[in-house]
């Protein structure tokens, strides 16, 4: 059981342990991807993606500002939440990494095929775009000229467990009726 001090000044004792974040990583489907346009304001948007061996794969077409932004700093970070996942809310990280894009039509339809099979393979997640997904006119709908593929690799992670924190709340809270009565 997670120990809760008396406020939520200091989260660090919350953090996701690495077989749950992994299992996140697995389940989340679509992250937020961040960047920094040219005048350093960060943006944002969410979009779905693939985790290959500790990297986390998008893609999107080279007209996209993500896109642009990326050519000219790799400097990224991925944000991932658990909320709509088998793992319930609450659970999170945030991923600060580096993004290089891909061109290269074998990467191309590598990833194309990854993720139009994980996407096929969640058919009850609440979106009608998965329903009936048949996988191979997902990827001939992806593979055109002006798209890109993007790995993300991740340098350092926040991750938190807001189930530890409730637990310790809870503990918290039960001590201070303790000490009331």
């Amino acid at each position: 059981m997670v120990e809760q001090n008396v406020n939520y000044d200091d989260v660090k004792q919350y953090r996701l342990d690495p077989e749950r974040e992994e299992e996140l990583l697995k389940s989340a489907g679509e992250c937020v991807f961040c960047w920094a346009n040219k005048s350093g304001h960060p943006l944002g948007v969410i979009t779905a993606y693939v985790p290959v061996k500790g990297k986390i794969w998008m893609t999107a077409t080279r007209e996209r500002v993500r896109v642009k932004a990326i050519a000219r700093d790799g400097r990224s970070s991925v944000v991932l939440t658990s909320k709509g996942t088998p793992m319930g809310g609450g659970k999170t990280v945030t991923y600060k990494g580096h993004t290089v894009i891909h061109e290269d039509q074998s990467v191309k339809m590598w990833m194309y095929t990854l993720l139009a099979k994980g996407m096929a393979a969640r058919p009850d997640d609440g979106n009608a775009f998965t329903r009936g997904l048949d996988p191979d006119m997902f990827v001939r709908f992806l593979d055109t000229p002006e798209r890109v593929v993007m790995e993300f690799s991740p340098e350092m992670s926040i991750p938190f467990d807001g189930d530890k924190m409730a637990q310790g709340t809870a503990a918290a809270y039960a001590q201070f009726a303790r000490e009331q009565a």
